[in-house]
């Protein structure tokens, strides 16, 4: 899927050690098989396979090297889909939202603000370490403890909603103005309350966040339709 890519990346070290053709075509084809990973986390990868064809080379022998790149390209897919895809984007589109719901014109910039430094900076950091630590560049992704980042940009995310639908009840976006304020703020808070609940339960919260994202939609069509 992604192989075509990581092997671009393999050909500027092919260029630098000015390989024969034999060999370049035998590097290639290894770094050819099948490769799917996150796009962001294979820098920190491809920094990893580096160092190991860099301390294999002459040797002959590269199981080690595409064991390691087998064998962290599921998990770094699977950290890389959570956080970005599943948390990190979400949440600055919320807050872009928000901006946007408040007519500032800095929201779509608000969003690459904060979504952009993290990235370039797994993919930068990332590629260094790889390339520093060669089989032990796992460790760098470990030492930034995604997973816990990413339940709390999620509860972040979660919050933020309610407080969005808050403020909403109030400036007049919700369908069913004749509810009075109060009724509506309180309906939010169980709303909010129920998603908790349902978290306890087990429910993953990226099916709650993009389950309210569908909720706004119906509202704001229902809004269409009496208006």
């Amino acid at each position: 899927m992604q192989n075509l890519g990581f092997a671009m990346a393999i050909i500027a070290l092919i260029r630098e050690w000015q390989l024969p053709q034999k060999d370049s075509e035998a590097m290639l084809t290894r770094h050819l098989q099948m490769y799917n990973s996150h796009p962001y986390f294979s820098a920190p990868l491809i920094g990893s396979v580096i160092r190991l064809e860099e301390e294999k080379r002459g040797v002959g022998e590269s199981s080690d090297v595409l064991a390691v790149k087998n064998g962290l390209m599921g998990p770094y897919a699977a950290i890389g889909d959570t956080f970005f895809w599943g948390a990190l984007r979400p949440f600055a589109g919320i807050i872009a939202v928000v901006l946007g719901l408040k007519g500032l014109i800095i929201a779509p910039v608000a969003f690459l603000l904060i979504y952009t430094p993290a990235h370039l900076w797994v993919r930068v950091k990332g590629f260094i370490e790889g390339y520093r630590r060669g089989k032990q560049g796992i460790e760098f992704i470990r030492a930034l403890h995604l997973p816990r980042v990413t339940s709390i940009i999620r509860w972040l995310s979660l919050v933020i909603l309610a407080i969005m639908a808050v403020l909403l009840s109030y400036i007049g976006y919700w369908p069913f103005m004749e509810i009075p304020g109060l009724m509506m703020t309180l309906a939010t808070i169980a709303t909010f309350l129920f998603s908790l609940f349902l978290i306890k339960k087990g429910v993953s919260q990226i099916y709650i966040l993009y389950g309210a994202v569908g909720i706004f939609f119906l509202i704001a069509y229902c809004r269409e339709l009496i208006s």
